[in-house]
């Protein structure tokens, strides 16, 4: 009976003398590792996108924001409040406070068609009418170009990645919206998130030229913690004058981006899936190839007294020296190609447009990489097995 140790050397041995002759079979091994480099550069990228998404949408969210629609409403395209409405939720209890009140800031949003900066087609992008609460309310919020609108004026200031996407939002420009001209003052970022893709101005003016009267679609409060937020809840939901729906701003932008999110990532591992049963077969037919390619090494390494199992495993560990050299390199290849590149895509909950970046997570590459290397495994099972199998005789007779 075999010894653990001898075992284990003999595993090591038939190991190293296979990585050796790698390459005189550099074409087929090389062909594998490709194969498996593009399955997970693909894999990567197209996950990136939901990443992207994702964290465009709730890295603007604070746990201790609350957004207040129309009871019924999911988005603030389909809510509504009067003047005497939003007046009621400034007034209620959880909401930290300034010198010049409550944070609270009663918004409108619309939709405008603005050309994209670099295929010219029509895109919607959000409009937000707001006072200056708003900058107050929103803590992560930082004018990084020019300045805020000033009130009663046709000026807008434009978040970074709306600036980056849509043409004519450079500082200085002026937008056409409806029958105003409105001048581009300021630039604005929000940690990335999404209300970088939204361009904002004074609600006073903005309620005057979509003849809205005075009327809202959401407020959006800071409350003193986040544990305020049920306090801030109880009071407007029991309030009878009011008929409302409050939210964290966390589990509110979370919600928007799950139906995006799920589809990019279903998407992504459908792709993944059918890339990586073609890598499979590469897989299979180099490891088969080097098999067949062996076949008297092998049977004389038998004969030479090394088992079956250690040369099942060396060539197992081949096959995933393979594949983990191709799911570094697809990894490598798809974080510089794909993190950071700037995109937009549609927000399916308010059909506007959200501008954000790919981004490669390290979780997104270990996965990757445990992909490759299931390929690799799968790759390297059958073609061992046949190795292990083969009657010492008959691969002694081999030419």
């Amino acid at each position: 009976m075999t010894s653990p140790i001898n075992w284990i050397s003999q595993i090591l041995c038939v190991t190293a003398f296979n990585l050796r002759t790698l390459p005189a079979r550099k074409g087929a091994a090389a062909s594998a590792a490709i194969g498996i480099a593009g399955v997970v550069a693909v894999f990567v990228g197209v996950l990136s996108i939901a990443e992207g998404f994702r964290k465009a949408m709730t890295a603007s969210g604070s746990p201790d924001t609350a957004i207040v629609l129309r009871s019924g409403s999911n988005t603030e395209m389909t809510s509504g409040f009067s003047r005497d409405e939003t007046r009621l939720i400034a007034d209620a209890p959880g909401l930290a406070r300034s010198a010049d009140g409550a944070l609270a800031s009663a918004e409108l949003f619309v939709i405008i068609n603005l050309p994209k900066r670099f295929t010219g087609t029509d895109a919607n992008v959000p409009l937000r009418g707001l006072d200056w609460t708003a900058f107050d309310v929103r803590k992560d919020l930082k004018i990084a170009q020019g300045r805020r609108f000033e009130r009663g004026r046709n000026e807008i200031v434009v978040g970074a990645g709306a600036a980056r996407e849509f043409a004519g939002l450079d500082i200085g420009k002026k937008v056409r919206v409806g029958r105003n001209d409105w001048e581009v003052v300021g630039v604005f970022t929000s940690s990335g998130g999404i209300a970088e893709s939204e361009i904002w101005a004074d609600a006073t003016v903005l309620q005057s030229a979509y003849q809205r009267g005075a009327s809202w679609q959401s407020v959006y409060a800071r409350l003193t913690s986040a544990e305020a937020f049920q306090e801030f809840k109880d009071s407007l939901t029991t309030n009878p004058q009011l008929n409302v729906k409050v939210v964290r701003q966390t589990d509110y932008y979370a919600e928007q981006s799950t139906q995006m999110t799920r589809l990019i990532q279903t998407l992504g591992y459908a792709i993944a899936a059918l890339m990586g049963l073609g890598a499979v077969f590469g897989a299979l037919n180099t490891m088969y190839s080097a098999v067949s390619a062996r076949t008297r090494e092998i049977a004389t390494l038998r004969a030479l007294g090394f088992g079956a199992g250690p040369v099942v495993f060396s060539l197992l560990i081949e096959s995933l020296a393979l594949a983990l050299a191709g799911g570094v390199a697809g990894a490598a290849a798809a974080y510089f190609a794909f993190d950071g590149f700037s995109a937009a895509t549609m927000n399916w909950q308010s059909f506007s447009q959200v501008a954000f970046a790919f981004t490669v997570t390290p979780r997104l590459l270990i996965q990757a990489i445990i992909c490759s290397m299931v390929i690799g495994l799968i790759g390297g099972l059958f073609p061992a097995i046949r190795a292990a199998r083969l009657p010492i005789s008959a691969g002694l007779r081999e030419v």
